[in-house]
Formats: structure tokens, C-alpha cells, sequence
């Protein structure tokens, strides 16, 4: 136990932000094209959170171009740079899964202030 323990604690980012379901973030990927290596930012909201700690992933859900579009991003991955929240959101739920019907305005979080 004490081995897994202590590759978990290696492996964890410990400079990520307190982050919950319904902010807005803007998320950076490592995206590697043939030879070279470039970031990409996706940004959405948090729909969902699961697992914990090394195993810790987020689902990003944003609209373009009218399709929603949804990410699953392990949180703890190599390949994920840095994770930023743009707006705190005001929800009452663990899983905003109810977003995936909504269109428009009604697709909205409140933001908290």
C-alpha cells in the first residue's frame, strides 16, 4: 500500500485550482502533430467529476458552432498543462447532465459571486 501511496503522490499535480462542477475553465492540451508540439486551450464547463485523487477526470462540455461538444480531461495527465477558472458557477447538483438538453440561454450556469 505504501508503494502506491507514494506513486500517487509523485504523480499528482499539487498546483491545480479548487475547481468544482458548474465553473468555467479553460483547459491546455499538449496536441502532438507529426514532429512538433503545440498547446490547445478547450473551454467549457464542468458537467461532471469523477474518481479521485491520480485518477481524478472532468468533463468539459462547450457549444460551437451550435453541436455540444463534450471532453473528458484526466486531471493529473501529462498531457494536460495547466487548468484555469474563468467564472465560478452556482449549482445545486453533483453532475450537470441535464445541460445536455438545454439550447441557448437556458444552457447557462449563474455565476457566483
Amino acid at each position: 500500500m505504501d508503494l502506491i501511496k507514494t506513486l500517487n503522490e509523485r504523480y499528482m499535480k499539487p498546483e491545480l485550482p479548487e475547481m468544482n462542477v458548474g465553473d468555467t475553465v479553460r483547459v491546455l492540451v499538449k496536441v502532438k502533430e507529426g514532429s512538433r508540439e503545440r498547446t490547445q486551450a478547450y473551454e467549457g464547463v464542468i458537467i461532471a467529476r469523477k474518481h479521485g485523487s491520480i485518477n481524478e477526470t472532468i468533463t468539459v462540455r462547450r457549444i460551437s458552432y451550435g453541436v455540444g461538444c463534450e471532453k473528458v480531461f484526466p486531471v493529473h495527465s501529462p498531457s494536460i498543462e495547466s487548468v484555469t477558472v474563468i467564472r465560478k458557477g452556482k449549482v445545486r447538483r453533483a453532475k450537470l447532465y441535464y445541460l445536455r438538453d438545454r439550447v441557448g440561454k437556458k444552457a447557462k450556469v449563474k455565476e457566483r459571486l
